[in-house]
């Protein structure tokens, strides 16, 4: 018997009461795909999402200005191929010792079809659709260089390559917001898919480092830093976040001087940015508490300071440890993102509002709803394949084999 067929025969008809149990569920599962896609192409009524898709990319960013974004794409793509070039760079003996591993080809092969079939589905000109061509070429092109000649490149240049991330994200904020000749583009034009994955992300860099010196000051042996951090987790993490919106909102506007209170987004994005580091401290502090106390003390025994010891034994060994805890957090963190609306942003969930609200779309929620649904699906999961592509390059047992 076909090995595939014998393990579906094992899996889902073992026995009597399995094949009846596979039987209904595969009949309510076939039922409610049926009803889907006969929604999908016969009722429902795209026409909301082709004519406002540039307002749920972007929301009401200047359209000549709307290059700055293509650029920063552009380089998001490179940024993406060298890295993904670079991790495959030293083929791994589970994977079949090749550079294009069967999930990498599917992985291209997605990408291709996306920037054919997306542009299309979404009315987009040839012009926008030849861009998304070019993005994923320049993507596709340098993840084959990169794992081709990245073992050639000089150590001292592979070291230097990781800087380059942070470095993009400042280029990228300039891009977005103007400066260095630029012409400055106003926060209150930010909206859309944009805004989200800016609020998020600027929120997921720095709750990290906060997360991890609240977790530190938790367990220090110093009262006044020790009950310090203890006060403002406990207190972040018993109030609302819609309430500290609304306090960041309003309460900066009096407690700063005039001129010195930033942009609304900007107190949106500190505001989640706290709000995220008190949970993540505690997931952070419960991988601390896995490490056996024996690691700190062999490390110290070893002549290694106390910070040394830290961030070359404990640390490394509690991020692993917390790691699934830390990107359900940034998942959570990405979701929250949808209170803004409440505070007058135009981040998705705001923008799909003010489509509904207009007249021509009335009655169009469902088709709007499901296309956001699909949006925060993909970051999520993009999110959840990234962890557990850490998690297994973190695994010891992963590390041995490798080395």
């Amino acid at each position: 018997m076909n090995p595939l067929l014998r393990r579906l025969r094992h899996d889902l008809f073992a026995t009597p009461a399995d094949g009846l149990i596979t039987l209904a569920l595969l009949g309510v599962i076939g039922a409610g795909a049926s009803s889907f896609l006969r929604w999908a192409f016969s009722q429902a009524r795209w026409a909301v999402i082709q004519a406002n898709s540039t307002l749920f990319a972007v929301g009401r960013y200047p359209i000549d200005q709307q290059w700055r974004l293509w650029l920063l794409t552009a380089l998001l793509a490179a940024a993406t191929g060298i890295t993904w070039g670079m991790l495959r760079s030293h083929p791994r003996p589970d994977r079949g010792g090749t550079l294009w591993p069967r999930n990498d080809r599917i992985a291209v092969g997605l990408l291709v079809a996306l920037s054919l079939l997306l542009p299309w589905m979404l009315g987009l000109s040839p012009s926008v659709q030849l861009r998304w061509l070019a993005i994923t070429a320049v993507l596709v092109l340098l993840r084959w260089l990169a794992g081709r000649f990245g073992p050639l490149l000089p150590g001292p240049f592979k070291r230097l390559l990781p800087l380059g991330l942070p470095l993009l994200y400042l280029i990228g904020m300039v891009l977005i917001g103007g400066g260095l000749g630029l012409a400055s583009v106003s926060p209150s034009e930010w909206g859309g898919l944009l805004l989200t994955l800016l609020q998020s992300s600027f929120a997921i860099l720095l709750c990290f480092p906060l997360g991890v010196l609240l977790a530190l000051g938790r367990r220090s042996e110093l009262p006044l830093l020790r009950w310090g951090s203890v006060l403002y987790i406990e207190f972040i993490r018993g109030a609302p976040l819609i309430t500290l919106l609304f306090l960041g909102q309003n309460m900066l506007g009096f407690l700063l001087p005039g001129g010195l209170a930033p942009e609304r987004v900007w107190r949106a994005a500190w505001v989640l940015t706290l709000f995220a580091a008190a949970y993540l401290a505690e997931a952070v502090r419960s991988g601390l508490a896995a490490v056996p106390r024996g690691q700190l003390e062999a490390a110290r025994s070893l002549g290694m300071s106390m910070p040394q010891a830290f961030a070359s034994v404990v640390l490394p060994q509690a991020m692993r440890v917390a790691l699934p805890s830390m990107v359900g957090q940034f998942i959570s963190l990405l979701q929250d993102t949808t209170l803004l609306s409440l505070i007058g942003l135009m981040e998705l969930l705001g923008t799909a509002r003010t489509v509904m609200a207009n007249p021509a779309f009335l009655g169009r929620n469902a088709e709007v709803y499901f296309t956001l649904a699909v949006l925060f699906w993909c970051c999520c999961a993009a999110l959840g394949l990234g962890s557990r592509a850490l998690e297994r390059r973190l695994d010891p047992a992963a590390i041995a084999r490798s080395g």
